[in-house]
């Protein structure tokens, strides 16, 4: 029977856990998610199973280049790399397996946001095992306007339509199976809710300083007086990855600033004795927001912005956000002498002394004085509370089969230079940025009732650690010790088969299962050929026989 329109069951999907009332229900790492399915029929309706499930899902899509004409041809991709499902006591069923017109039923659920990915949802070939732990990881929701929301307002998360990640509650009813030997659906409906998983701050990536690099940690530009007038010197502007800016928890309701701070070092190396350096004047932050995804799993981290341009089966979408620009005039300059053989100091202390002071440029000169400024730049996320009118929402750096965001600092600064009629020279980082999360506070992983008798016990004192008694032994220990050891009962006689190159499992064991032997037949009496050994000694002598017989000493030691 095909069930349509209003005879189909209504199905509401009913949260209990304290986000009944959300806008959009928004969950973290370990967090609960509780709630009832209740199911009212208005005719009477059979049914065979409940399916109520928690799913997330990838959907990409990369539309095809044509050469000679347009096109409206693309390529399709989803992937599901959760799916929880509830179990369902025959219990709570309707007897007979039949919905009552005008009656309602409910069926409860309760999930847990995992923290980590299954191995089976990221089977794919990568080039190294960080691109498969950096897959399973759960990646938050992203792309979906109805679900981008702060508070009770809709956000912009800066992902194209061509990117989706999803996370559900899904209720499946079904009754039997069609004729083509599918599910057949009664019901069949979800609820969209929001998760931000914890993601903690990884280390800073290592950057190879390529042409084709993404990053740029060092710049160096010529300074000159005017457009035909001789070099001042040569100005470096180097800096660091930052820490992270760290996200609170979604559900928090007045979450502060995310903040953090990234520091510039500036030098100069002056062409002459009497060159001085410029004169700084301001300073933009940028945050560059590259969403990266594909039709075909991703083997490596994006790294290249260059690796996704016309290509069939990749793309990517980018977007700027303007963080700030400040005045940094007030900038001071430090003249250090270099001597003409400096002392060779120790590696720690030359590390820690050139956390603010860039290398040498490629022009530097030895006999001349040198010049260094050291900026703190403040990073700060917009925020529509801070009247900065911004709509937008960050979410953690994440990369799965399919999907990776990943955030660029640009840090430009301009200086200014005796001649006012040439183009300000300006200086351009591009630094790595991670944005992290935090997870709920309440957040606890669930265990078994074994693992919580056990911490019950260890919490009330009974798996405590005695100091060891060192008081000198009495006289009954010592004629105890003294006594000849109580001689052990025979080993009873028992069978045994030793490979030469057989495993400790297989060396230890005395079954042989033949693979064609069905199940009746290995719960049974098993057969094996085996050599009867009377006793210990010729279980050892046997040993030597075989060690004998073998080519490696160390097989000899495992098997004595």
């Amino acid at each position: 029977m095909v069930y349509r329109g209003k005879d189909k069951p209504a199905v509401e999907i009913r949260l209990t856990d304290g986000q009944q009332h959300a806008f959009v229900p928004s969950y973290s790492s370990l967090d609960q998610i509780q709630g009832n399915v209740l199911v009212a029929a208005s005719v009477d309706t059979k049914i065979e199973h409940i399916f109520i499930t928690f799913e997330g899902g990838t959907r990409t899509y990369v539309e095809k280049t044509a050469s000679t004409a347009p096109t409206n041809d693309r390529l399709n991709a989803y992937h599901t790399f959760l799916r929880l499902v509830q179990p369902m006591d025959d219990a709570i069923y309707p007897d007979s397996g039949i919905l009552k017109a005008g009656e309602s039923y409910s069926f409860p659920f309760i999930f847990a946001v995992p923290d980590r990915l299954l191995p089976s949802s990221c089977t794919h070939q990568t080039d190294n095992d960080t691109v498969h732990q950096a897959h399973l990881q759960p990646p938050p929701t992203l792309g979906d306007p109805l679900t981008a929301v702060r508070g009770k307002s809709l956000m912009d998360d800066m992902s194209p339509d061509m990117a989706v990640v999803s996370w559900c509650i899904r209720v499946r009813i079904t009754n039997g199976l069609r004729g083509d030997n599918k599910p057949d659906y009664v019901a069949d409906d979800s609820k969209k809710v929001r998760v931000i998983p914890a993601v903690p701050e990884h280390p800073p990536i290592v950057i190879l300083g390529g042409k084709d690099d993404e990053y740029r940690l060092r710049k160096e530009k010529s300074i000159k007086k005017g457009t035909f007038k001789k070099r001042l010197g040569t100005m470096v502007m180097e800096s660091t990855q930052p820490r992270s800016l760290r996200l609170p928890p979604p559900t928090t309701d007045n979450p502060a600033a995310v903040t953090t701070s990234a520091s510039v070092n500036l030098r100069f190396d002056p062409a002459y004795p009497d060159a001085q350096p410029p004169k700084l004047e301001t300073l933009v932050a940028k945050l560059k927001v590259a969403t990266f995804y594909a039709t075909s799993p991703m083997t490596e981290i994006p790294q290249r912005s260059s690796d996704y341009h016309f290509n069939p089966s990749r793309s990517l979408f980018v977007d700027s956000v303007p963080l700030s620009s400040r005045c940094m005039a007030s900038a001071q300059w430090d003249r250090h002498i270099s001597p003409a053989s400096p002392p060779r100091r120790h590696s720690a202390l030359s590390t820690i002394q050139n956390l603010k002071m860039p290398d040498p440029s490629s022009s530097y000169k030895e006999a001349l004085p040198y010049y260094s400024a050291h900026l703190v730049v403040p990073i700060t996320l917009p925020r529509k509370e801070d009247g900065t009118g911004s709509n937008r929402i960050f979410v953690p750096t994440f990369h799965s089969c399919l999907l990776s965001r990943i955030y660029v600092l640009d840090l430009i600064l301009s200086c200014h230079t005796p001649d006012p009629s040439i183009t300000i020279p300006t200086m351009r980082l591009k630094l790595p940025i991670q944005i992290s999360a935090e997870g709920s506070p309440d957040a606890r992983p669930s265990i078994s009732e074994d693992e919580a008798q056990a911490i019950a016990r260890r919490e009330a004192g009974e798996f405590t650690w005695h100091p060891r008694s060192v008081v000198p032994p009495t006289t009954e220990d010592m004629e105890s010790r003294a006594a000849p050891p109580t001689p052990a009962p025979p080993s009873p006689p028992y069978t045994e088969r030793i490979f030469p190159c057989a495993s400790r499992a297989q060396r230890s064991g005395s079954l042989e299962v033949s693979p064609t032997q069905s199940t009746s037949e290995r719960s049974g009496t098993v057969r094996a050929q085996t050599s009867p050994l009377p006793d210990y000694s010729a279980r050892q002598t046997n040993r030597r026989n075989v060690c004998s017989s073998t080519s490696s000493p160390q097989s000899c030691e495992r098997l004595n």
